[in-house]
């Protein structure tokens, strides 16, 4: 059953409980279909990152989606705000779907959120996405400015805040009571997109609370605990995958995408460590064509 949350729905179930054993049959079938985006850390010169997002478009990639972070680990990097960087993303490209992977929605409050996704939408002419999770360090991006640190309470938040997000983008007044927010609102303008940008919810496998969070929105963004994960990995955790729900998963090194499609995935995502000289080796990488790989 299609959750009234989603934005999209429809197309095939496809099982993957099992693997993938017809892979070759859904490779070729939705590998062409499959989206490809860069996820930025915000960690280096500002003009750096435009031009980052510059080149992936023009290079073919299909989403520039942002990091969204306060402070940063062992390195202690600049770290730039992305909602910023994302609308002046939005006035240097034409085509690439634009968004945070991702904004932990807990420490922030989610009708200034509303308002950003919506403006964003509007600058990019309808191209914004919102990724929202737990988000990660608690220490340094929530503890340290006497955020909310503990999972469990960040999860309510993240709950109370999602629902919220949904009731104020789509428009007409809203009167909202949970146990994270009192609001009473009404916000205009609306998005472009109707009745809402799509929502996608990230989770670390093997988790499956945010699994289930995920299938109430448009998508799920599966983050390995340690490593990237490999298509067998997202297949055995994700189960079945309905059409018209996104699977955005990052993409291993040297693994074929036409693998990722075979077990769902609607958008492989290309990002980088930021340590060492990162800046120019992920900004050549991106440089490519992800679709010659």
């Amino acid at each position: 059953m299609t959750s009234p949350n989603r934005v999209h729905a429809g197309g095939p179930t496809l099982s993957l409980a099992t693997g993938f054993p017809s892979a070759s049959v859904l490779a070729s079938r939705y590998v062409d279909a499959m989206k490809f985006a860069v996820s930025i850390p915000p960690f280096t010169d500002a003009s750096r990152l435009l031009q980052i997002a510059r080149d992936a478009e023009a290079a073919g990639w299909d989403g520039v989606f942002v990091w969204d972070h306060l402070q940063w680990v062992d390195v202690h990097p600049p770290v730039h705000d992305p909602w910023v960087l994302l609308g002046a993303i939005a006035q240097t490209t034409e085509r690439v779907r634009l968004g945070t992977l991702v904004t932990p929605l807990s420490r922030r409050r989610p009708w200034v959120v509303a308002k950003q996704l919506t403006t964003l939408d509007h600058l990019s002419g309808g191209r914004a996405v919102l990724g929202v999770g737990l988000g990660e360090p608690p220490d340094r991006d929530f503890g340290a400015f006497g955020d909310e640190a503990g999972l469990r309470a960040r999860a309510v938040m993240l709950d109370d805040g999602l629902e919220l997000i949904d009731e104020l983008l789509r428009g007409g007044p809203v009167v909202h009571h949970s146990s994270s927010y009192d609001v009473e609102a009404d916000l205009l303008p609306t998005p472009v997109q109707r009745p809402r940008p799509p929502i996608w919810v990230a989770g670390v496998v093997p988790n499956k609370r945010p699994l289930l969070r995920a299938r109430r929105w448009d998508g799920i963004v599966p983050i390995g605990a340690t490593d990237l994960l490999r298509p067998d990995a997202l297949a055995r955790y994700l189960g079945e995958v309905e059409g018209g729900w996104d699977v955005v998963a990052s993409w291993a090194p040297g693994v074929p995408a036409k693998e990722y499609a075979a077990v769902g995935v609607t958008w492989l995502v290309e990002s980088a460590s930021p340590t060492g000289d990162w800046v120019d080796e992920f900004h050549d990488r991106i440089r490519r064509d992800p679709r010659g790989d």
